[in-house]
């Protein structure tokens, strides 16, 4: 049998539909991803390990950032209602903002993931994916004392206080957890803190805005160690705040054999506060490994959608305001200059 070429070329074009096809039906639902921003290094981690999680489970992905614009962020969500996505990931900017959007998801059906960040105000929150936000505190207030030398060494030390972003709610869980590791010292007068700042009232800093942090530590070393005093410890509860607060204590001097780094903690374990934790300018970091987080959370959504229970171990800590949240807690690392090799270069997550 003879064939002209344009019952070829139309046996081809079938050929091809019948070959994509399996394609599009392999596609378990779609499930959008809303990230706050990709000016810190961890979220644009975090984003693409989740997306290549979900990917791998069959799943299509939308993933959105909105760089730290609240409306950005609501507009995506509201997009991904529209186009019925199954499940929403959502790391929010402010975790307040969200409670029409995830009412209008919930009335299709969709549920919703809060991600690292509590969404507050809201019952239609269904889980909560994070690390243990309390002990993210705890492991950096131990940081500052181990660097200080306490209890070998006495003191007393100055410290000052940094808070995260007021409008995210794990900042509280940091603050919290730090202070109840540092305030008994501060009120056995051990640690100093000679800025009388004290509290997330003051000390936040919103956005988690490095220049933020720096100005504000500029302030302080003009107001207060102008005499001669010197910073000797620094709660600082993220790694791009503590670069901010390394920039401003070197402005005035600090780092010279003179004058030493202050004990500075922080989080994360970005790239550049690796290399200044090696350099000696910051003390620590935490390590989240978002690659876990990620993979949590992936699991969670697949367990959901295929109607299996999924894993959870805590169903007391995170009230939203509204009820109390089920979640998945992840492990925190604190990570110095004695052990970074390890943790977070032979396990791959940054590079030599």
């Amino acid at each position: 049998m003879r064939f002209t070429k344009r019952a070829i070329l139309a046996l081809a074009a079938a050929g091809a539909v019948a070959l994509s096809a399996p394609a599009f039906a392999q596609s378990k639902g779609l499930v959008g991803i809303a990230m706050p921003t990709k000016s810190s290094l961890r979220w644009i981690s975090d984003g693409n390990e989740l997306k290549k999680a979900l990917e791998a489970k069959g799943y299509t992905v939308d993933l959105q950032y909105a760089e730290d614009d609240i409306p950005n962020q609501l507009a995506q969500v509201e997009n991904m209602v529209t186009k019925d996505a199954k499940v929403l990931v959502i790391a929010a900017i402010d975790g307040t903002t969200l409670s029409a959007v995830l009412k209008q998801a919930a009335a299709k059906g969709a549920k919703v993931v809060a991600y690292d960040r509590l969404i507050r105000d809201s019952a239609n929150v269904d889980y909560y994916t994070t690390f243990d936000n309390f002990k993210v505190g705890v492991l950096q207030a131990e940081s500052l004392l181990k660097g200080l030398g306490y209890p070998e060494k006495k003191g007393p030390w100055n410290i000052e206080l940094f808070g995260g972003s007021p409008d995210d709610n794990n900042a509280f869980f940091f603050y919290d957890g730090a202070m109840s590791v540092l305030q008994p010292l501060i009120d056995q007068k051990v640690l100093v803190v000679k800025s009388g700042q004290m509290g997330m009232k003051t000390v936040g800093t919103l956005r988690w805005d490095a220049a933020v942090a720096q100005a504000r530590m500029d302030n302080i070393l003009s107001a207060r160690y102008s005499d001669g005093g010197r910073v000797d410890a620094v709660l600082a509860p993220y790694d791009g705040l503590s670069r901010g607060i390394i920039s401003s204590l070197r402005g005035v001097g600090y780092g010279s054999a003179n004058q030493p780094w202050p004990i500075i903690s922080g989080q994360d374990a970005e790239t550049p506060s690796v290399k200044a934790i090696i350099a000696g300018e910051q003390y620590s970091t935490v390590f989240k490994d978002t690659r876990d987080l990620a993979k949590v959370t992936a699991e969670l959504v697949d367990d959901v959608l295929n109607k299996r229970e999924p894993k959870i171990n805590d169903t007391k800590t995170y009230n939203n305001g509204v009820k109390v949240v089920p979640s998945n807690l992840l492990v925190p690392v604190s990570v110095d200059k004695s052990n970074y090799q390890k943790i977070v270069v032979d396990s791959g997550y940054v590079m030599a």
